[in-house]
């Protein structure tokens, strides 16, 4: 128990240390740069400690829940040496924690939202909730088809620029051939997929799954997973505006 609390108090500081940058750039600019005092201090100060407090208990979950989840779940399927499961898993994983990101589900909302307003849909509920689903899905797909070719790269032994390079190169040729009004989305959602939920779970999955593969290096073939689901969500998303 005491080492429960010793262990969460080191967090807690650290989670202080972590944030006082962001304070301090705050400060400076807001006392220093626009000469204004800080508007309602002591909410800020409540606020503050609810960050901090929730910056720590994340943390905490990472290390004890998603962390050993992701990497036991990929030993086991590795071990019971079934491909079909192993590929349905990686993708279910990426689609699963992409389709419920809280950022994905603003930016799709917002990119409806600007839509409706120039024209390209109807303003109506129906027509902005259509086109933010299909974009969120769309997006939830391509991360789900971008875990399951990590994991069938980290199987085969594949070097990881062999596959990055190409796709960015696929990205770059897109870019002329898509809706200029799409284009900013789908790099954007390039970066919102990369949450809280799924970066923990995806790489504890490639660490896991190369610890277990006799032959795998964790450190060289059990990163870059996040890669990928940064990666083909440009292209799906790019698609997706080509089509719709």
């Amino acid at each position: 128990m005491f080492k429960v609390k010793n262990k969460f108090f080191r967090q807690l500081i650290d989670s202080v240390k972590d944030l006082i940058p962001i304070f301090a750039v705050i400060f400076v600019f807001q006392i220093f740069i626009l000469r204004q005092p800080i508007p309602d201090l002591g909410d800020i100060a409540i606020g503050t400690v609810f960050v901090v407090l929730g910056l720590t208990l994340f943390i905490q979950g990472l290390e004890k829940s998603l962390f050993p989840i992701g990497d036991n779940m990929a030993y086991a399927f590795a071990k019971k040496g079934s491909l079909f499961w192993l590929m349905a898993f990686a993708f279910s994983l990426g689609f699963g924690t992409t389709v419920a990101e809280p950022a994905l589900i603003a930016v799709a909302n917002e990119a409806a939202r600007i839509a409706a307003e120039g024209g390209m849909i109807d303003l109506s509920d129906a027509a902005k909730t259509s086109y933010a689903l299909g974009l969120r899905y769309t997006v939830a797909v391509s991360v789900g088809f971008a875990i399951l070719l990590g994991v069938l790269r980290i199987i085969r032994g594949w070097p990881l620029h062999y596959l990055i390079i190409p796709g960015y190169i696929g990205v770059v040729v897109m870019t002329f051939f898509a809706p200029d009004t799409i284009v900013g989305i789908a790099y954007d959602s390039g970066g919102v997929t990369t949450g809280t939920v799924t970066v923990p779970l995806v790489t504890a999955l490639g660490v896991g799954l190369a610890s277990a593969i006799q032959g795998r290096n964790p450190m060289t073939d059990g990163f870059g997973l996040i890669a990928f689901a940064s990666l083909t969500p440009m292209m799906f998303v790019m698609l997706y505006g080509i089509l719709i």
